[in-house]
Formats: structure tokens, sequence, C-alpha cells
């Protein structure tokens, strides 16, 4: 299992990497929804959970519900409309609008919030 420590180093390079304006917006995105993956999986380490991949978000976070408590559903939600309604926009395709770009980092942000409390 990796560490919390790790999960947290890929979180702030990713966060890094979706920070910078002068990388394009689909790169933004891709790195704001791995930063966030991590920041999450971080969360799930300090309980000796290990999600794995992002497409087992949900499934950890609800079989896991001391990880977020009662911020569980609303993490993997959020978690989930970045990554099966947002996210394919910029990364399969050149469907966005700037509005979508804004939800993500939105998105985003709220999930930072709950981890942040978690994490302490």
């Amino acid at each position: 299992m990796t560490a919390e420590s790790v999960h947290m180093t890929q979180y702030a390079d990713f966060r890094r990497g979706a920070s910078l304006e002068e990388n394009p917006p689909q790169l933004r995105v891709e790195s704001m929804f791995l930063a966030v993956f991590h920041l999450i999986d971080a969360c799930a380490a300090r309980r000796n959970v290990h999600i794995g991949k992002h497409q087992g978000v949900r499934h950890e976070l609800e079989a896991n519900p001391s990880i977020l408590g009662a911020k569980t559903r609303e993490v993997w939600s959020a978690f989930q409309d970045i990554e099966t309604r947002l996210r394919p926009k910029f990364v399969y395709g050149r469907s966005w609008k700037r509005e979508d770009f804004d939800a993500v980092f939105e998105t985003a942000g709220r999930i930072e919030t709950i981890c942040r409390e978690v994490l302490g």
C-alpha cells in the first residue's frame, strides 16, 4: 500500500501542474483530476485503505465510510462528476466551454476542502 506521504507528494505535484496557466486547459484539468484522486487516496491511506485506480473511488469510499465520515457521498459524487462529465470533454474531445473548466476547479476545490479537514 502506498503511504499517505507519497499520495500527498503526488497531490502537490499534480496540483502545481493544474495551477500553471501556461499549461493547456486539457493538461490542467487532467492534472487537477489526478491531484484530487491522490488527495482522496491520502485520506484512505490514513485508514490503511488503498484505492488503487480512480475507477475505485466510489466503491472504496462506500465500503470504508470511516475514511471521510458524513462527507463520503459528497466527495465520491463530486469526484465522479469530474471523472465522467467534465474531464472527458477535455481529454477525449474539444467540446468544453469555459464554464466546464471553471466547474472542474470549483468541484475539485470542494474535495480539497473536505480532504484537508480529514487530514488535519
